[in-house]
């Protein structure tokens, strides 16, 4: 990470009106957030894409519970991270500040950030299955698997699950804070989980200026004027900084 690459990326930042950034698993697994899918991600002997499914849910929701009972008590004790408090304090110095992200662990909001746009969900949130309820529950664990609206129906995560589509409204705010953004930032996400993937491209093709913070290469590196490979708990704040905002 050079300087200079961050100078430049303050030098674009300052003046804009309008910022956007989507984050991605990367930003929580700097604060210790399990990675539930891949080789790693087994819970007894099932995988997430057995689990996290209305199949699953309607076959056996109890254990589908089980999981994500598990999930939330291995995510309590988690703190957010220099990368979430940044974007946080962010939301108050940009005009126009929207903050998208895929992650469903509520970091965001527990680092301050106010106006979030969880388009996957969230592991803090239930919905009911008979009269749609949301309701917000940070308890770990659950008093009772699986868990009751007041109304006796069966709760769920409100997570988007496989084979489901994004809540509507939040990919719509998404994507035109992605056309209208003067600066579009990928942080911690490998650019390949669809439709969020897209958003970069959306920005880019509008004319922002796209950055991308991530360890690893991903698809969207080709598209963006600057690219850091190194953690987004580091460069946000180095950034920062440079703006004279950290």
């Amino acid at each position: 990470m050079e300087i200079r690459d961050i100078e430049r990326a303050a030098e674009i930042l300052r003046p804009a009106k309008r910022v956007a950034v989507l984050t991605g698993a990367g930003i929580s697994a700097e604060s210790g957030v399990p990675t539930f899918r891949g080789p790693d991600g087994l819970w007894r002997r099932f995988r997430a894409e057995d689990l996290a499914t209305p199949e699953a849910f309607a076959d056996d929701p109890k254990l589908v519970w089980e999981w994500y009972d598990w999930r939330r008590g291995k995510i309590a004790g988690v703190a957010p991270n220099p990368g979430h408090t940044t974007l946080a304090k962010w939301e108050r110095r940009f005009p126009s500040f929207t903050l998208i992200t895929q992650n469903v662990d509520g970091l965001h909001v527990l680092a301050g950030s106010r106006h979030v746009l969880e388009i996957h969900g969230s592991l803090w949130r239930t919905r009911c299955s008979v009269c749609r309820e949301v309701r917000e529950d940070r308890r770990a664990p659950l008093a009772e698997l699986p868990p009751l609206c007041f109304c006796e129906g069966l709760l769920r995560p409100d997570v988007v699950w496989f084979g489901e589509t994004l809540p509507m409204e939040a990919w719509r705010m998404a994507e035109t804070a992605a056309e209208e953004s003067a600066v579009f930032l990928v942080v911690g996400t490998s650019s390949v989980v669809a439709p969020a993937s897209s958003l970069g491209l959306v920005a880019a093709r509008a004319g922002a200026h796209l950055f991308e913070i991530n360890p690893e290469a991903t698809p969207m590196a080709p598209l963006a004027e600057g690219v850091f490979r190194t953690s987004a708990s580091i460069v946000l704040p180095e950034i920062a900084r440079a703006l004279g905002a950290g």
